[in-house]
């Protein structure tokens, strides 16, 4: 596995994205995009990213937060990281993420990839979902995708497999609007949740305060084998 920091081509020639790469050790037809939380392309998502060359995908990281605060890695375990994460979620434009996203997808197909999925946390969460619902790529991930339940007019959009993973005391995501995503969400056949009972927002960072390991590991799992069966 190697991996390196480049950028890649926006769309609409509005610029280039700064992106982490992991490369597997041979040339793979499957490929991962990670989308990152509020706290930038940090050393957890540099390890998401570590973690699926390892199994055999090329994966890549976009800086969603390029056109105001290229660069930032945040943690979520510092109070003032937290606050200035959430400050740059205020400012953040989620249709043209979906254009970055969408960017990636282009690039990873450039490189040689057939099939494309995208894995999401929080904020890119909510990426995946919209990404599902917007693009062709061929399998999405969301884990504590936030404000998915204001989206669910899209979700007859949605082409190709989406997993969603729902932490039910998730504090940004309450009860009231997790039945409205089961209840917009269930009936479609391309779409599958997971809940996972008493377990709060963040549950799957690779380390730090909010990490549940035995959620993590379940979630993860599911994860892998959702790739495996839909990037095949």
């Amino acid at each position: 596995m190697s991996a390196t920091n480049i950028t890649i081509p926006a769309l609409d020639g509005e610029g280039n994205i700064p992106a982490y790469v992991a490369r597997p050790d041979a040339d793979s037809s499957r490929a991962i995009i990670v989308i990152p939380e509020i706290f930038g392309v940090n050393a957890g998502i540099r390890e998401k990213c570590d973690d699926w060359a390892a199994e055999g995908y090329l994966a890549i990281a976009p800086d969603l937060f390029w056109r105001f605060a290229p660069g930032v890695e945040l943690d979520p375990d510092v109070e003032a990281e937290l606050q200035e994460a959430f400050g740059y979620f205020g400012q953040y434009d989620a249709d043209l993420g979906v254009k970055d996203i969408e960017a990636a997808i282009r690039w990873l197909h450039a490189q040689g990839a057939n099939k494309v999925g995208c894995v999401g946390f929080c904020l890119g969460g909510r990426l995946a979902y919209m990404t599902a619902a917007r693009t062709d790529i061929n399998a999405s991930v969301g884990y504590y995708g936030v404000m998915i339940d204001q989206m669910l007019n899209e979700s007859h959009a949605i082409a190709h497999p989406l997993m969603l993973h729902v932490p039910t005391a998730d504090h940004l995501v309450g009860p009231e609007a997790q039945t409205k995503m089961h209840e917009g969400l269930d009936p479609n056949p391309k779409v599958t949740l997971h809940d996972y009972e008493g377990l709060d927002h963040g549950f799957a960072a690779t380390s730090g305060n909010r990490r549940d390991e035995a959620g993590a590991q379940l979630a993860d799992s599911r994860t892998r084998a959702f790739f495996a069966e839909h990037l095949a």
